[in-house]
């Protein structure tokens, strides 16, 4: 069961092991209210408003001071990232994060794509739309929702975007061209958290698909990892309408042991506590920014490359600079939602997993899927095909782990770029 709770967590994909129907099921595409108290009588408020990031001098300082009477744990000897995030070079974190991180300077790098709001069931629904900023000859670019995963937010998808709205200026065939739509997950960063229980993938799903037909899209792609990759299956199964071993899944699976055991129990202690009192270690987390920090940044080390967990500094800075890990952290930080998103959590897998109606329910809209190497753990194409009847388009990614579009963004393009030609060639 672990196991196949560990895949949904970290691809949004669960194996099937048994026969079902193969026939064409939809969820149901009911209604919610997240918002506190009962629904009002009257009509929920459908505009769509400017929405910008702000830093002010208060959040800032509050944050250097909490920084300064932070008290570190020295590591063992020689211990690099075993016993987690290792206290040594997370001294260096805190001094950039103190002396150099410029909040003020990346609320500007925030704010260079256009961020809105809306209200949908109740909730302040944030997310970023991306144009071309110049139309496309001979096409019109195609609608993409982007979704995140935790402990991400729309941010990483920031490097990726360049790829997919101006291809031309950046090496790729301009035959494809996208407008790009990254909302948060409901409870992460700008996006209202729930004032109720229960809000889980297939809500999620459902209000990003709402928020897709108030921009006026009916049919549109959709690419998601982590939580994003299981509330863009779920989109799938609410719409339909929208859209064997190799030699390779061998190296990749090889130890099943070590795999299995890496992936199982050394990687998966955070889900044990989120999946059952996420609010208990969220008091700790919306408290200290340090904690935050190395509670996040582990993740960015270890999900990143396994093997970076043999180094002194986890390898952070190998794949992303600091400023990136940082602004990330800023969005748990200066919104306080570190809480809500862990509780997203045990919105989903704090029950019989295997019993929810969509796990047993399979995919017939057309997909794709990346297996980048680094990954937690490889899904074979035979695997996915047990579920994802229209799997088109499988690639085996050269390189990259679980954070690939702020990781490998060019590498992500090309292939979301593939398998929309191999679908419009269908």
């Amino acid at each position: 069961m672990w196991l196949e709770i560990l895949l949904t967590s970290v691809l949004g994909f669960v194996i099937y092991w048994f026969v079902s129907r193969d026939k064409e099921e939809t969820l149901p595409l009911e209604d919610g209210w997240w918002g506190p108290g009962p629904r009002p009588p009257t009509q929920e408020d459908e505009s769509i408003r400017p929405f910008k990031v702000e830093a002010s001098d208060e959040e800032i300082n509050d944050l250097h001071q909490r920084i300064k009477k932070a008290r570190i744990t020295p590591p063992l000897e020689d211990s690099h990232f075993h016993y987690g995030f290792n206290s040594n070079y997370l001294k260096k974190i805190i001094s950039y994060w103190q002396n150099e991180f410029d909040w003020k300077k990346q609320v500007e790098i925030l704010n260079r794509y256009p961020h809105f709001k809306t209200k949908i069931e109740g909730l302040d629904i944030h997310f970023i739309h991306v144009k071309p900023p110049q139309q496309p000859r001979g096409c019109t670019p195609k609608p993409l929702l982007m979704v995140h995963g935790w402990p991400g937010s729309f941010y990483e998808f920031y490097k990726i975007i360049p790829f997919l709205t101006e291809p031309k200026n950046h090496g790729l065939n301009d035959k494809h061209v996208f407008e790009v739509i990254c909302p948060s997950i409901p409870g992460y960063g700008f996006s209202e958290a729930s004032s109720k229980k229960g809000l889980n993938s297939v809500a999620t799903a459902r209000i990003f698909y709402k928020l897709m037909l108030r921009l006026g899209f009916r049919e549109f792609y959709i690419q998601g990892g982590d939580w994003g990759s299981l509330i863009c299956t779920n989109i799938a199964q609410l719409v339909p309408r929208l859209f064997g071993f190799t030699k390779r899944d061998v190296e990749l699976l090889y130890p099943v042991k070590e795999k299995i055991f890496y992936s199982t129990l050394r990687e998966s202690g955070y889900m044990h506590i989120q999946c059952t009192k996420p609010d208990t270690v969220g008091c700790a987390l919306n408290d200290s920014p340090m904690g935050l920090a190395a509670y996040i940044l582990e993740k960015f080390s270890t999900w990143t490359n396994a093997e970076f967990r043999n180094l002194e500094d986890g390898g952070l800075e190998r794949k992303f600079s600091l400023d990136d890990l940082l602004t990330n952290i800023m969005l748990y930080w200066t919104t306080g939602t570190i809480t809500s998103s862990q509780r997203f959590y045990k919105e989903n897998m704090g029950q019989n997993f295997l019993a929810i109606q969509h796990e047993r329910m399979k995919v017939h809209v057309p997909t794709g899927f990346a297996a980048f190497p680094c990954e937690l753990l490889h899904v074979p194409e035979k695997w996915l095909k047990v579920k994802y009847r229209k799997l088109i388009s499988y690639s085996y990614m050269p390189r990259g782990g679980h954070f690939a579009a702020l990781e490998e963004p060019e590498l992500l393009a090309r292939d979301i770029c593939k398998f929309v030609g191999l679908l419009e060639r269908q």
